[in-house]
C-alpha cells in the first residue's frame, strides 16, 4: 500500500485506537501515543513501574484493541522455558513426538512482571523476539504476524524479581514508565463502577489492517540529515564518561523505526527532529548502562535519562 492510500485510511484508523486506549487509561495521552508508536514500529514494549497504576491494562488494551490472537503470561520464579515456548511429548497412541505450542505462539503476548521469572525463562524470548520464531529441539517454528511482546516489570528494587540482562533489554524496542495519575484522572478511576477495565473494550484492528499500517510507517520518508542526527546521538552514548555501555546498532535501528512511526501517528508522510528528541529516552535508556562509580549515589534509570538529555544538548539539531 502506497504513502497516499494510507494518507486517506489512516487517521481515522489511528484515532479510534488511540481514544480506545485513552478510554481505559486514564490521564496518560503520552503513555498511550508511545504505546501506539512501538505498536506501528513492529516494537516490543517494556512498561516499568510500581504495582497498580495501570501496566497490565495497558498491556491488556492494546492487546484487546486489535483482532488478533492474545496471550497473558504471568511470569514467577518457578515458570520454565517450556512453560512459554511449548514442549514435545510422545503420543502412545501414534507413537510419535508432537510439538504442543506454548503460550509464546500467539500474536500479543502480555508477559506479566517478566522479571519474577528467572534468567534462564527470561530468555526463552529473545529468539522470538529477535527473529519471529522459536527453536525447539533443533526444529524451528515460525510464530504469526503481527506478533507483539508486552511485558510489565516491576522496579528491581522490589523484593523477588531478577533484573534483566542488557541482551534481553536490548530486544524491547522501548521502555516506557506510567506513572501516577493526576487527581482529576484518579477521581474519575475512583468514582468508576469498576474502576478501569479492558475486558470491555472491542477491537478496532483486524489483524490486516495493523500490518498495512506497520507497513505504512516503514515507508515514512527520513532525510539523510536526521540519520546523521540519529547517530551522532549514538555516537554521543558510547564515548560518555558516565556510560559503560552505549546504544547498539539495534537501537539505531529502534530510534528511525520508532521516529517513523510517530511521524505516521501524527498525521505526516516525513520525520522532523522533534520526534527523534521526543524518542530517545524510552528508546535508548534502558539500552545504555551506567558506570558504577556514577550511580553509586543515584538510581540508575534516572540517571540514565538525565544522561541522554544531557546528550541531546551536545548534538547539533539539524534545520
Amino acid at each position: 500500500m502506497t504513502l497516499m492510500v494510507a494518507a486517506q485510511v489512516t487517521p481515522s484508523k489511528l484515532n479510534e485506537l488511540e481514544v480506545s486506549l485513552n478510554s481505559t487509561i486514564r490521564g496518560k495521552p503520552e503513555v498511550v501515543r508511545l504505546s501506539m508508536v512501538c505498536l506501528l514500529a513492529r516494537g516490543h514494549l517494556l512498561i516499568e513501574d510500581v504495582p497498580g497504576v495501570g501496566k497490565t491494562t495497558l498491556a491488556q488494551a492494546m492487546a484487546r484493541s486489535v483482532h488478533c490472537g492474545f496471550h497473558r503470561l504471568q511470569f514467577t520464579s518457578d515458570m520454565l522455558p517450556s512453560d512459554v515456548l511449548g514442549v514435545t511429548i510422545y503420543n502412545a497412541q501414534t507413537q510419535e513426538f508432537q510439538f504442543k505450542p506454548g503460550p509464546v505462539f500467539t500474536n500479543f503476548l502480555l508477559a506479566d512482571e517478566i522479571n519474577r521469572a528467572t534468567p534462564k525463562t527470561q530468555s526463552a524470548l529473545l529468539e522470538a523476539m529477535n527473529e519471529v520464531q522459536v527453536t525447539i529441539e533443533g526444529h524451528s517454528h515460525a510464530l504469526e504476524q503481527p506478533f507483539m511482546v508486552v511485558a510489565t516489570q516491576n522496579p528491581v528494587e522490589h523484593h523477588g524479581t531478577y533484573p534483566l540482562p542488557e541482551s534481553q533489554l536490548d530486544r524491547f524496542l522501548m521502555r516506557i514508565r506510567i506513572g501516577y495519575p493526576e487527581r482529576d484522572a484518579e477521581r474519575e478511576i475512583v468514582r468508576g463502577p469498576e474502576g478501569i477495565r479492558s475486558e470491555t473494550l472491542g477491537p478496532v484492528l483486524s489483524s490486516a489492517e495493523l500490518l498495512s499500517l506497520q507497513d505504512q510507517a516503514g515507508q515514512v520518508s527520513v532525510d539523510d540529515s536526521l540519520v546523521d542526527y540519529m547517530l551522532a546521538i549514538v555516537e554521543k552514548t558510547r564515548g560518555h564518561e558516565s556510560l559503560s555501555l552505549g546504544v547498539s546498532p539495534r537501537g539505531s535501528q529502534a530510534l528511525y523505526r520508532a521516529a517513523q512511526a510517530l511521524a505516521l501517528v501524527e498525521g505526516r508522510e516525513y520525520v522532523i527532529p522533534d520526534d527523534i528528541k521526543r524518542l530517545v529516552v524510552p528508546v535508548f535508556a534502558h539500552r545504555i548502562a551506567i558506570n558504577a562509580r556514577t550511580s553509586l549515589s543515584q538510581r540508575s534509570t534516572e540517571l540514565s535519562e538525565r544522561t541522554l538529555q544531557e546528550i541531546m544538548t551536545l548534538v547539533e539539531v539539524p534545520l
